[in-house]
């Protein structure tokens, strides 16, 4: 049994999925492991790469020299190992190990089209690294059912949490004159919120609902930009901003893509303890019930959804929240997948 992983991402730990799918298990390994980051960074943009040739050079070139060593050790990819790829070095990286673990937390066949893509396809990316995997880690059941028709190992592990970083709600009491939801997300997915932005602005009518939006994004969302109070993310206070809010909520529009996301905005809301709504939009279906969260499909559902939670006794929203936080500690959390984790790369 090999004593030492060799892990390799394009981002840092500032990248979300690199964070919570491969940094938060690397840390958590006693012996240790080597991750190959690409330029370490939390976005691969083209003007990032650009204003660096020198360092991407040198990442490419290290990525060759790892897949020329046949490495004894198994070897983790998460999601694709350069920017500059149509699958080829990643075939190669996962072949070359004793071990070869593909892991992906997105519908990557389903990637909304680029204009990059035509050259370098994260589609294609997936479909080779997939078929040169000995085994696929995949974020969902939804993801595993694409995955299943190139590979016949594939394993399902969440994205998990780890509920110790988040500050736990105490006072589930509210106020009535202006409850508060929060969204923390992406800029480029605060657009979602414009996908209920009728219920939204219904809930404020009739309650004075507010949205609490963490993001570093500054989206105009139009109508809501009046109940919408914007709080900068920063990773030393986000936990506290999250705690400090009434319910978490998770809109997202229904189609092939999202119905690969990994719902991890309703696990950190969970771990949290806030009380959920969201769309039941692939794995969001199972985490809301799960957590005693509020499903809503249309407006008319989120309407009534909104209103519902701000109305309710403290005592009922206390429970949900409580649900929340048992689902996020002992179905969701890094704890309660490591065994898993660690037979599916192999140590």
């Amino acid at each position: 049994m090999a004593d030492l992983l060799t892990a390799v991402t394009t981002y840092g730990r500032g990248g979300g999925s690199a964070r919570v799918r491969v940094f938060s298990w690397t840390d958590r390994l006693r012996d240790g492991a080597t991750v190959s980051d690409y330029l370490g960074g939390r976005t691969n943009a083209p003007a990032e790469l650009l204003r660096h040739p020198a360092r991407v050079l040198s990442a490419e070139r290290r990525l060759r020299r790892l897949a020329g060593q046949n490495s004894s050790s198994p070897l983790l990819i998460s999601r694709q190992a350069s920017p500059f790829s149509n699958g080829g070095i990643e075939s190669r990286l996962l072949r070359s190990s004793v071990r070869g673990v593909y892991d992906f937390d997105d519908a990557l066949p389903y990637t909304p089209p680029r204009a990059i893509d035509r050259l370098w396809s994260k589609r294609r990316v997936w479909e080779r690294s997939v078929r040169a995997s000995d085994v696929v880690i995949a974020g969902n059941d939804f993801l595993a059912e694409l995955a299943s028709s190139a590979s016949s190992e594939v394993v399902v592990i969440p994205s998990c949490i780890e509920p110790g970083e988040y500050v736990v709600k105490q006072d589930y009491s509210i106020d009535s004159a202006h409850p508060v939801a929060v969204w923390l997300g992406s800029p480029s997915t605060e657009a979602h919120l414009l996908s209920i932005e009728t219920a939204l602005l219904r809930a404020h009518e009739a309650t004075g609902l507010r949205v609490k939006l963490i993001s570093a994004g500054q989206a105009d969302l139009g109508g809501l930009e009046s109940m919408v109070d914007r709080v900068e993310w920063n990773p030393s206070t986000v936990a506290e901003e999250l705690a400090a809010a009434d319910f978490g909520i998770m809109p997202l529009p229904d189609s092939l893509w999202n119905r690969g996301k990994c719902g991890y905005k309703l696990l950190q809301y969970a771990a949290t303890g806030l009380p959920l709504v969201g769309s039941p939009v692939g794995v969001n279906a199972t985490i809301l019930s799960r957590a005693d969260g509020l499903a809503a499909s249309n407006a008319s559902e989120w309407t009534d959804a909104l209103v519902a939670i701000c109305d309710e006794s403290e005592s009922s929203r206390s429970a949900r929240g409580r649900t929340a936080l048992d689902a996020a500690v002992t179905q969701y959390s890094y704890d309660s997948w490591e065994s898993e984790w660690l037979a599916a790369v192999g140590l």
